[in-house]
């Protein structure tokens, strides 16, 4: 492999990260509007569609190593291509948050809907404008941009300690709730997630164009703990001895 070719599928394989980011962003959207409407159609079509970002992330993993077995680039390239291999774990892992909505969408497809949905939908928007501008920041090489997206987590943290607060109320007044409350709580907590994994990429091109590895704003809620939390709730016995009906995700 020449130069040029090496130049021509690193620069095609950067856009397949940006077109792989895209489709990541639209299943958020999808996501969450099957979620509002309860479409339980569109969260299948959201389901299926998983399967073309995943080939995606293989093609461009695989096209990353095989530049790094057949060309061995140094400084600029060598950290452009270190960087898409993390930035498309980012990207998988939104995708499936995505998926993981789409799901609860099918499981609570029968039940009456809890409350309408107006915080969710605002954190859901401000989680896909980290993503897309995060995503623009790789594709101008811009440090200033990605230093500056992360300050936007803020604005997701606030309203997820909203949509917990309020669901929880919901579960302490009526423990028929809980299960469409739990769902919805997983819901809020896998959008602040991707709003994480927006950051990460962030750092990733940081890292890119400065060339020194930095740890940015991020988070301070703890997924795994939150989750765990959760996970309890839906299994506290409701009064007559009966767990909550709510399921959780696969």
């Amino acid at each position: 492999m020449g130069r040029e070719d090496f130049h021509r599928i690193l620069d095609e394989t950067q856009q397949n990260v940006l077109r792989m980011g895209s489709l990541v962003e639209e299943a958020i959207t999808r996501a969450v509007d099957a979620l509002t409407r309860s479409d339980v159609k569109l969260a299948d079509d959201i389901l299926r569609g998983d399967d073309y970002i995943d080939d995606l992330n293989v093609l461009i993993e695989t096209n990353c190593l095989n530049l790094l077995a057949l060309q061995q680039p140094m400084a600029s390239d060598l950290r452009t291509i270190a960087a898409m291999l993390d930035i498309i774990i980012d990207l998988e892992r939104i995708g499936d948050h995505a998926c993981d909505i789409a799901q609860i969408t099918k499981n609570l497809a029968n039940e009456p809907q809890l409350k309408p949905l107006v915080d969710i939908p605002l954190m859901a928007a401000k989680a896909r404008e980290m993503l897309r501008e995060s995503l623009d920041a790789f594709s101008h090489r811009d440090a200033g941009m990605a230093h500056a997206v992360p300050q936007k987590d803020d604005d997701v943290d606030r309203l997820y300690r909203k949509v917990f607060a309020e669901l929880i109320q919901f579960m302490a007044k009526d423990p028929k709730a809980i299960g469409r409350a739990s769902n919805l709580l997983l819901v809020a907590l896998y959008l602040e997630r991707i709003a994480d994994h927006s950051t990460n990429i962030c750092e990733r091109v940081v890292y890119m164009v400065e060339g020194v590895p930095k740890k940015l704003k991020r988070s301070v809620i703890d997924f795994d703990q939150a989750i765990a939390h959760s996970d309890e709730i839906m299994q506290t016995p409701a009064p007559g001895g009966e767990q909550s009906s709510g399921q959780g995700l696969s």
